[in-house]
């Protein structure tokens, strides 16, 4: 029965099936392997099952081999991998580079370089040091609690006891971090708890507010309800409102943000819609100009502006804009970056929040985001800026009247504006410094949750890094320029007066 049961086996491949793909003789990789299975070492050549076979032992060791040599190559490639990060960063350190990814700015060579060169110390000195505390540990000195073997210490440091150099140098220099280095250290350290324990505390109380305004159900209401443009109703109230655009080479997304103004659900004879292109690519204001054109003939009030001189970045835009002489036909303006999309009934939804309330100077509307499902950076942004939105401002909004303009999808009150200062180019934060400005003022803020715009998030590390650079740059400089003005606006005094009323 055997000889008629392995007829075909001459004639047939046997063995583990494996494919190489060899594109040269230096580089090789294992495309498929199919390792056996525990069936194919339970059987003997005599009892095998009919139309199965088995494996004999120069292909289990081939494979085996095959599989040690893919772990060796896992391990070499680890290696590779960890030498060509050290690399990089020893090149970007003796390069200089830091994060900001503007060539504008003039840096002076001779600071940059002591700069890094006192890293470069900093970083050798902290390796040394930490030879220095292995070598102590595996000499015995093992510092315990509660009293840190202190007695041994200070025998180690009397003149007339007998040690060796290393001993003698390691319990000198533990004096000095005891004696000297500990103790702010050890502030530093309380210092952050502190810290640490008011911003729990304000993040505590910023939820307890959002919890109640759920259950009581506030929300900002208008004095208006929302009219039909199409019903021929005259009575609504439709003040004239400009709408900007900011942008600096925007290629990938000026024609959708264009596109979403432009379909405003708005009387055309009361919006005018300003294109602040600051792009110094010639290719990018070529396209730009000719989509607004188009728009132009589709009947919309849209404008193309650009400037020559382009000073102060997104603040210096926006302020050019503002001294147009036609800006004083105009009552509010809306602000959009280029990447936002509004609804068609955005300002129908936010306008007339002004309506009888000559103490609103801000509406501000929250950002949605379009591919907030994108990948796991996108998934985080998303619970970091829900709560931004959903908590910080909304409450803050609510109870305050006050919270940080976003820079984009708000509408403000021109007058609020020209009454702050106007449009500042001394921080990269100008949007948080015409809030500031316009709060101490006494002017007040809205935030409407359940009006949205439309956005997207930064979905690679690249850009995210150079979002978050860009937004935590100014906020320290803001507030050492706005002390003095804090300190002196009439909120405080008021503020005063009242407990002293009490």
């Amino acid at each position: 029965m055997a000889p008629s049961l392995y007829w075909w086996a001459k004639d047939t491949h046997r063995g583990t099936p494996v494919v190489v793909k060899m594109e040269n003789p230096n580089n090789w990789s294992m495309v498929e392997l199919e390792s056996p299975s525990e069936e194919d070492f339970m059987y003997t050549n005599d009892s095998v099952p009919k139309g199965g076979r088995n494996k004999n032992a120069k292909q289990l060791t081939w494979v085996l081999l095959l599989k040690a040599h893919k772990a060796a190559g896992c391990l070499t490639s680890i290696a590779s991998t960890f030498f060509s990060l050290t690399s990089v960063i020893r090149r970007r350190v003796a390069a200089g580079r830091t994060d900001s990814t503007d060539t504008t700015e003039i840096e002076n060579p001779a600071v940059k370089s002591r700069f890094y060169s006192c890293i470069k110390v900093f970083l050798w000195l902290s390796l040394l040091l930490l030879g220095f505390e292995m070598a102590a540990y595996f000499k015995g000195w093992h510092f315990g609690a509660p009293d840190l073997q202190l007695q041994y210490l200070y025998t180690l440091t009397s003149p007339l006891a007998v040690k060796s150099v290393f001993d003698s140098l390691y319990s000198n220099w533990v004096l000095i971090r005891m004696e000297y280095l500990a103790p702010p250290l050890q502030f530093l350290a309380n210092v952050c708890i502190v810290l640490f324990l008011i911003q729990s505390l304000d993040r505590l109380i910023l939820c307890l507010g959002c919890f109640w305004i759920k259950f009581k159900k506030i929300k900002p209401v208008c004095n208006q309800k929302i009219v039909d443009l199409e019903s021929g109703d005259g009575d609504g109230y439709f003040p004239m409102v400009i709408v900007q655009i900011p942008m600096c080479n925007e290629k990938e997304v000026y024609q959708q943000s264009i596109a979403a103004v432009c379909n405003l659900d708005w009387p055309k004879g009361n919006l005018l819609i300003q294109i602040l292109d600051d792009s110094d690519d010639p290719t990018t204001q070529s396209l730009i100009n000719e989509e607004v054109n188009k728009w132009q003939q589709e009947g919309a009030n849209i404008v193309y502006r650009h400037r020559v001189i382009r000073e102060g970045y997104k603040a210096g835009n926006l302020k050019s804009a503002m001294n147009c002489s036609y800006v004083k036909d105009y009552e509010f303006v809306t602000i959009f970056d280029a990447d936002f999309q509004p609804m068609p009934d955005f300002l129908k939804r936010t306008v007339p929040h002004f309506k009888d309330n000559e103490e609103l100077g801000l509406v501000q509307a929250r950002w949605s985001f379009v591919n907030k499902d994108e990948n796991l950076l996108t998934r985080l942004q998303l619970i970091n800026l829900a709560f931004h939105f959903e908590v910080e401002q909304q409450v803050n909004g609510i109870f305050l009247n006050f919270f940080g303009f976003n820079g984009t999808a708000g509408v403000w009150r021109i007058k609020a504006l020209e009454d702050s200062g106007g449009w500042l180019e001394r921080t990269t934060v100008e949007d948080m410094d015409i809030a500031v400005r316009a709060h101490l003022k006494g002017w007040k803020f809205v935030f409407l949750n359940d009006v949205e715009c439309q956005c997207e998030l930064p979905e690679s590390y690249e850009a995210y890094r150079k979002q978050q650079h860009r937004w935590h740059s100014g906020p320290m400089q803001l507030f050492r320029l706005c002390i003095p003005d804090i300190i002196q606006s009439k909120v405080c005094g008021d503020m005063f007066d009242r407990d002293d009323s009490c």
